[in-house]
């Protein structure tokens, strides 16, 4: 009797035990199905991560490649209004020059006519240079009539200098810089041509004025020679070669009459 009294109370403190954890099946299952649906899946959060970054650097890269093509169009845009510019001013100068050419030839002065019309001839080259780029990049150039006053032959000298001061110090390097930006390679070789060019033709000037003054022109020369490809102007003899675009002398154009 007391033997089976211990078994019922064994079976009953086993089944007492047992009953938390049949009491509810799915207590201990429900936390680790939680915790799985709560886990990233590695793989395809990889997935997605790399697909962003990738959409991202793709629109990046066609945002710089927008941006380069329209700095480019800005770029020869400038470059064509600037050789425009330049083959107006060249044209303005090549008919002003021929201009004051005359004025000093009927004020008495052969020598500074003479220099006039071969930085007239020379300027002229300047704009048939610019015009054959502009062209060749498919812009189509307009005539006008050049506007400008003739004055004495002192103060038309005077003008002269200011011009090609403006233009060696100002106009041509920045035109140059504009074509450099838009790798325009013809609008370079013509826009340095002219520029170099200038730089010749400015202490020419300078030196007739000078000459003018001191009341000393019969000493100014009589002779002048300008290269057909670039324009460069020599007084008195000319170099084997142009200093400036290479060509040889015999291509010169000789100027020793008004």
């Amino acid at each position: 009797m007391k033997s089976q009294t211990i078994i019922t109370m064994l079976l009953a403190v086993g089944i007492w035990a047992l009953l938390p954890a049949c009491s509810n099946p799915n207590q201990q299952e429900n936390p680790q199905q939680e915790t799985t649906m709560q886990q990233p899946a590695e793989g395809t959060a990889l997935a997605v991560n790399e697909k962003e970054e990738d959409e991202m650097e793709e629109g990046k890269m066609n945002e710089e490649a927008g941006t380069n093509a329209t700095a480019t169009t800005d770029a020869k845009s400038i470059m064509i209004t600037n050789l425009a510019d330049a083959f107006k001013g060249e044209t303005t100068a090549s008919a002003k020059y021929a201009a004051y050419s005359k004025k000093a030839q009927e004020e008495g002065y052969p020598q500074i006519a003479m220099l006039f019309k071969a930085t007239s001839a020379s300027e002229n080259i300047h704009a048939n240079n610019h015009q054959a780029v502009l062209e060749e990049l498919g812009t189509t150039v307009s005539s006008f009539k050049p506007e400008f006053t003739v004055k004495t032959t002192a103060e038309n000298l005077k003008d002269a200098i200011a011009g090609e001061g403006y233009e060696i110090s100002t106009m041509y390097p920045d035109f140059i810089k504009n074509a450099q930006a838009a790798d325009g390679k013809l609008a370079l070789i013509s826009l340095n041509y002219a520029y170099k060019t200038e730089q010749r033709h400015k202490p020419l000037y300078e030196k007739a004025l000078a000459a003018l003054e001191a009341k000393k022109v019969d000493s100014l020369a009589s002779v002048y020679y300008v290269c057909q490809t670039c324009g460069n102007t020599y007084d008195g003899t000319a170099p084997k070669r142009c200093n400036i675009s290479m060509t040889k002398s015999d291509r010169f154009t000789k100027i020793d009459k008004v």
